[in-house]
């Protein structure tokens, strides 16, 4: 839309909206919704295209979007919801700004939905507001954010302002430490030694020394420490404190006592005339120490999706006129060949048009053996050419690619909030004013009911309560472990499209795979050749072949594609005929061949006796054995089968291993399904069902195990990935069924599954330990800072080691999260 603004500088001038409208059937249609929109005081222009289904309005900028939108809805049309607008938020600190944000957001009319969060500093908004507004809520709520772009631009902005910020603040740090250190040691220096606090007295003097703190301290607070003052104090006035309010009024107040007793003794009660500059000084300086840390740590926390943008190729050389030239890749278009030198990363997904080569598809499949590449082969943008030369045909590009799309899901998966953080948010809206509410009580209690000096204890105690109150880490507690479990997945080749089944897989009681694509290859292959006596391997198989060859059924293409690629030569076929329900006959080289099942042979007088053996155990796998015939002699039996995936024994014992039941669903027939499911050790079996009784057997097995997680590859597979608490696709299967699902698995194995479980297991019991810490430090130690120890054990918590231990908190929790970067797949080594 053309009405995107800047941070501050909304649209007050003439604007365009495009509209996307549903329901029109004919030119009729197009006037009466011209009419409407033409109605609307503002609105100069308005054109709507029946062929498009968008109307564009030109307006004076005094019509909000959502006018346009009730008058379109009144003529008896809708609008398309826009795709889900990202912006990228500045300012926010703690889960008290998280809070603010959304609040604002919703506020605004057309808005369906938003979610902000902390970790990405990212806010998803859903509904038909103009970014100008939304921009302009969160500019008047006190921050300032932006439109995001494409994914490789914000990537490149967002880190940039990163490396902007921990800058400033490790300037800010070292020179409030370097002022800081001083006054603690003027302050703190005569407490812990008396000798230092004599010398101090005799050669300096106590007022000198106070004074010289007072300066120094106040360079802290108005230079480094500004930062509090600027975001909180605005806040408060606002009645809407956060984490910088709480620094703000906690360092003001012992700097404020501390200009009084400096300056204006008299004030206070005799015995209360102390000075707390080290305390409003080092606050800032500890505090500044745990942003600066909990900086870097959220620089780690999006490495997934830095590396992933890496993968990108920035240029291509493309086939243009007879020549070669070097494009940006945002100037390739579809249909463009483009050469790929060994080596080099491919730009686009595409086809290979002429070269033969082997390419690394590992960051796909997780494969690491390359993939051999000829004409007619697909590749994929961002994996890396090996050996030779190729030219490549573009058939995707830019946001449509498959790179492009992980990245857009890993994206979406990171900015997600899981179910548990619904608590959260309810906690941390009220969690600053209850804080500020304690901190005053603290001070209430202190003076009415404190020894002497009451006021001081009050004072001290007030700060510390203010201080040792950490809504960081309830923010960061449940986005980070998202961000970095996510990011973790799409390294290991598993892509959660939607972030709530990180939480849902956890749950998961049963597993149900459908057999074709997911237990098996997807292709029927030749599986068994066994030969009587007297004849020889290739002499069969290439007659066979060449009889089946006249045939299009897909176990006999398999027989032919066995045939051709043992290199043997087909020999030319005559007087073919099939033999409706025996089997097909014809003749190859003068020789009859008759292939068929044991009735055929037994209606041609031949005894299968002799492979007896072999049709029971083929039977036992779920095969169904055919018989050859030469000159009326009996040749060989063969089997053609969909065969097992090399990995799928391996993830089913994974899956048995982490406790779950396995079902298998499948629309082949009962024996075929049985035999796989005992080699594999699969505890249910669901056969023989349409894809209507797929879903049907998901709902019974939820009804009886609990919660489900479906695996599926094909379209008739996508009601039953709807149907499921959890949807798994194989990433090489049908789009419709990946579209269904909740999570992708890249590299088209079963053994993502067990993985995809383990990690949602371990992002889970991550996030607890992240809410568990930053609730019971909250619980513990405010009420510690605010005194409730000195009656039985004389402890009172200094303000200082408040500090310290609000900016550890946050860090603790951003480590915590990092460990699963850590994180080693039950099926990484199989």
């Amino acid at each position: 839309m053309s009405s995107i603004a800047s941070p501050g500088k909304h649209k007050t001038g003439p604007a365009t909206e495009d509209l996307m409208i549903e329901g029109m059937t004919c030119a009729s249609c197009v006037g009466r919704v011209e009419r409407v929109l033409k109605a609307i005081p503002g609105v100069s222009q308005a054109s709507v295209n029946l062929a498009t289904e968008r109307a564009s309005v030109q307006t004076d900028g005094s019509v909000p979007r959502e006018a346009l939108v009730q008058a379109i809805h009144k003529a008896g049309y809708e609008v398309s919801a826009p795709a889900a607008q990202e912006l990228l938020i500045e300012g926010m600190t703690c889960a008290s700004c998280v809070g603010r944000v959304e609040r604002a957001l919703k506020a605004v009319p057309g808005v369906q939905s938003a979610s902000v969060n902390l970790a990405t500093e990212r806010a998803s908004v859903q509904g038909s507001a103009a970014p100008a507004a939304l921009l302009a809520a969160i500019e008047k709520a006190g921050y300032t954010a932006s439109v995001i772009g494409s994914a490789d631009s914000n990537e490149d902005q967002q880190a940039q302002r990163h490396a902007d910020d921990l800058r400033v603040l490790k300037r800010d740090l070292w020179i409030a430490a370097a002022l800081s250190l001083p006054v603690f040691l003027l302050e703190m220096g005569g407490h812990l030694i008396p000798a230092f606090h004599h010398f101090i007295a005799g050669t300096l003097g106590t007022q000198n020394s106070w004074l010289l703190q007072f300066v120094l301290a106040t360079l802290v607070l108005v230079f480094p420490g500004r930062r509090f003052y600027q975001k909180g104090i605005p806040a408060l006035l606002r009645a809407a404190p956060d984490m910088n309010s709480l620094v703000a009024v906690g360092t003001l107040a012992a700097y404020g006592y501390s200009l009084v007793a400096t300056f204006l003794p008299r004030l206070l009660p005799a015995g209360t005339v102390n000075v707390y500059y080290e305390a409003a000084a080092v606050i800032v300086t500890l505090i500044l120490l745990g942003r600066m840390l909990e900086a870097k740590a959220k620089g780690r926390t999006s490495e997934a999706i830095k590396r992933l943008l890496k993968l990108q190729a920035k240029t291509a050389r493309v086939r243009r006129a007879g020549s070669v030239v070097e494009l940006p890749l945002e100037q390739i278009a579809s249909g463009d060949v483009i050469e790929v030198r060994p080596g080099e990363r491919i730009a686009v997904d595409g086809e290979v048009v002429d070269g033969d080569s082997y390419v690394d598809e590992s960051m796909i499949s997780g494969e690491p053996v390359p993939v051999q590449k000829a004409p007619g082969s697909n590749v994929i943008g961002g994996t890396v050419n090996q050996t030779g030369a190729l030219g490549v045909r573009a058939t995707a590009v830019g946001g449509a690619t498959v790179l492009a799309q992980i990245i857009r899901l890993v994206e979406q998966a990171q900015s997600a909030k899981l179910p548990i953080q619904a608590l959260v948010d309810r906690i941390t809206l009220v969690f600053v004013p209850i804080v500020m509410g304690l901190a005053l009580l603290t001070f209430a209690v202190w003076l009415i009911f404190g020894p002497e000096p009451a006021l001081t204890f009050g004072l001290v105690n007030a700060v510390a309560v203010l201080i040792i109150a950490c809504p960081c880490a309830m923010g960061l507690a449940t986005p980070t472990s998202i961000m970095v479990g996510t990011g973790r997945g799409a390294e290991l080749g598993v892509l959660f499209r939607k972030g709530e089944a990180l939480q849902l897989l956890k749950e998961a009681q049963v597993v149900a795979v459908d057999k074709t694509g997911t237990l098996t290859e997807g292709r029927p292959l030749l599986t068994d050749l066994q030969l009587a006596d007297g004849f020889q391997r290739s002499e069969v198989l290439a007659r066979v072949a060449a009889v089946e060859d006249r045939s299009e059924h897909p176990i006999a293409r398999a027989i032919v594609t066995a045939a051709q690629q043992e290199n043997l030569q087909l020999p030319a076929v005559d007087a073919f005929e099939s033999v409706t329900g025996y089997g097909v006959r014809a003749r190859v080289d003068g020789v009859r061949v008759e292939v068929g099942a044991d009735r055929f042979m037994q209606k041609l007088g031949l005894d299968v006796a002799a492979f007896a053996a072999e049709a029971q155990r083929l039977g036992e796998e779920g095969k169904t054995p055919l018989y050859a015939a030469l000159d009326g002699r009996l040749a060989a039996i063969i089997a053609v089968s969909d065969p097992i995936k090399s990995d799928t024994r391996a993830a089913i014992a994974s899956l048995h291993a982490l406790g779950l039941k396995v079902a298998m669903i499948t629309g082949d027939n009962r024996r075929t399904a049985e035999a796989i499911a005992r080699q594999l050790g699969i505890d249910e079996v669901v056969a023989e069902v349409l894809p209507e009784g797929k879903v049907d057997a998901v709902r019974r097995l939820k009804a009886e195990h609990g919660r489900l997680a479906y695996v599926g590859d094909g379209i008739n597979d996508a009601p039953a990935l709807a149907e499921a608490d959890v949807g798994l696709a194989i990433g090489t299967g049908t789009d419709v069924a990946i579209e269904a699902a909740d999570v992708v698995l890249m590299s088209g194995s079963l053994q993502g599954v067990p993985n995809a479980i383990a990690l949602s297991k371990a992002t889970m019991g991550n996030i607890r330990q992240n809410l568990f810490w930053a609730f019971v430090y909250n619980a513990a130690l405010i009420p510690v800072a605010a005194g409730v120890l000195y009656p039985v054990w004389s402890i009172l918590l200094s303000p200082v080691f408040a500090a310290g231990a609000m900016a550890l908190s946050s860090v603790f929790v951003l480590g915590n999260a990092l460990r699963l970067k850590r994180f080693r797949a039950p099926q990484m080594d199989a």
